[in-house]
């Protein structure tokens, strides 16, 4: 069942992406798809790599098993909001006593992803801002005023969620014991996490801004990263299943490329060969995992 979803949604999404494919073949060689795929494929080696270090932290596992829950989870989550059924889906991975264990390590490593995502982000912001400065007095302000606002703002927003979610339960457990394990949790492993999940979003990062110089885009390299880094970051919190995720970047990408005088048709062409070299084939590997998988036994 899931798999037969996971397969319609992908084959609506193509059809509905509406790419001429004519003009895709011309602008890319084969010398391009297969950096293009190289790209798609350090970027989910990473993802791996990452998890099977957080695993680490109780139990060896081989990269070979690493991958399949990896993308296993990722086809049976395609269509929950924002991913959450990837908790669950790893979770079946490993015995009933050590569900806390993966729900807790599967937050450590989509909070990480989105905590380097939101400083890009933020990095982002301030640059696509720069890029649009008309007076110099406008540009000391960004410079030196405007950081640290944003700074102040998101300091302060953290510290009232935590508090007023102090007692919430992510899958029954606390906020309060969710940050009591992460400041307890071993600080090589907390920074091989952050390590994997920078270099994976540099990797996507790059790998658009690849199909932007393919596409003959005539935009700079930090004016096309600070929109690429604003788009993931605008992306990233607005709720949403990978249904609507695909439109979200699409919409946010051509808002801010449009600035600086690139064409829709090129970045609704980029964000669609994104989702398919990272999204479309891992979910067709994925797709054969979750046939393989048996229940662990108690």
């Amino acid at each position: 069942m899931i798999v037969s979803i996971a397969m319609i949604y992908l084959y609506y999404e193509i059809k509905d992406k509406k790419i001429i494919w004519s003009t895709v073949f011309n602008a890319l060689s084969f010398q391009s798809i297969l950096l293009l795929v190289a790209f798609s494929t350090i970027n989910w080696l990473l993802e791996i790599a990452k998890w099977r270090n957080l695993v680490s932290n109780f139990k060896s596992i081989s990269f070979l098993e690493a991958t399949q829950q990896c993308l296993g989870s990722l086809t049976v989550s395609i269509f929950t909001p924002n991913r959450i059924g990837e908790y669950g889906a790893k979770a079946l991975y490993y015995s009933k006593e050590e569900t806390k264990k993966i729900i807790f390590l599967n937050f450590i490593s989509n909070s990480s992803q989105m905590a380097i995502t939101c400083f890009f982000g933020l990095l982002g912001l301030l640059l696509f801002k720069i890029s649009y400065t008309e007076t110099m007095v406008w540009f000391a302000f960004k410079i030196k005023i405007l950081p640290v606002l944003i700074a102040t703002i998101v300091f302060a927003c953290a510290i009232l969620i935590a508090f007023r979610l102090k007692k919430s339960k992510i899958y029954g457990i606390s906020i309060a014991t969710l940050f009591s394990k992460v400041t307890s949790f071993p600080r090589i492993i907390l920074k091989k996490t952050f390590l994997f999940s920078l270099l994976r979003f540099l990797v996507f990062s790059h790998q658009f801004y690849y199909l932007l110089y393919l596409l003959n885009c005539d935009i700079s390299y930090l004016t096309a990263l600070s929109c690429i880094f604003t788009m993931y970051f605008l992306a990233s919190i607005i709720p949403s299943i990978h249904l609507l995720d695909v439109a979200i970047k699409s919409s946010v990408a051509v808002y801010l490329f449009a600035k600086f005088g690139v064409l829709e048709w090129k970045i609704i062409m980029i964000t669609s060969l994104m989702w398919i070299f990272n999204l479309f084939f891992p979910v067709l590997l994925g797709s054969y995992f979750v046939f393989q998988f048996k229940f662990q036994k108690k």
